[in-house]
């Protein structure tokens, strides 16, 4: 009896398992999401350029992005925190892939044509959420402007 109590507790734990395609894409859609709708303003373009990046980023079609995108916004609510959706997104991304996912981020703040200040904010906490530093932070926000003209 003993030595099965021993051999319980010395047994490796199991490692959490990876976040599949699917759950990287809804995290990243959340995410995208909750920075849409912190200015009060949730505009169609937003959510248009959330659907565009889910597409070129998960290689997923238009109707799978836009299936993940309504159940985001159905419980974007509900999110306690956003560390639930970066922890998800730090286990699974390069350093280079976290840097391409905030470069869409911005692109979802510039769809609207103005950056508020709370989408700023958040943009700022999302980056450090995701360990990139203020200089990725400024790159993927002038990548993004480059690319909305």
């Amino acid at each position: 009896m003993i030595e099965r109590l021993k051999q319980l507790f010395a047994a490796p734990e199991a490692e959490p398992a990876k976040p599949d395609d699917h759950q990287l894409a809804v995290a990243a859609t959340a995410l995208m999401v909750q920075l849409s709708g912190v200015d009060n303003d949730r505009d169609e373009r937003e959510l248009q350029t959330i659907v565009d990046c889910a597409v070129k980023a998960h290689q997923i079609t238009r109707e799978e992005a836009r299936e993940i995108l309504d159940d985001a916004l159905a419980h974007a609510d509900d999110a306690v925190s956003l560390y639930e959706f970066t922890g998800q997104i730090n286990e699974t991304l390069s350093h280079d892939e976290k840097h391409t996912l905030l470069v869409s981020i911005w692109r979802v703040a510039f769809a609207d044509g103005r950056i508020d200040k709370y989408e700023e904010h958040l943009i700022r906490r999302i980056a450090d959420l995701l360990h990139l530093n203020h200089r990725e932070f400024m790159q993927a926000r002038h990548q993004a402007e480059n690319a909305a003209g």
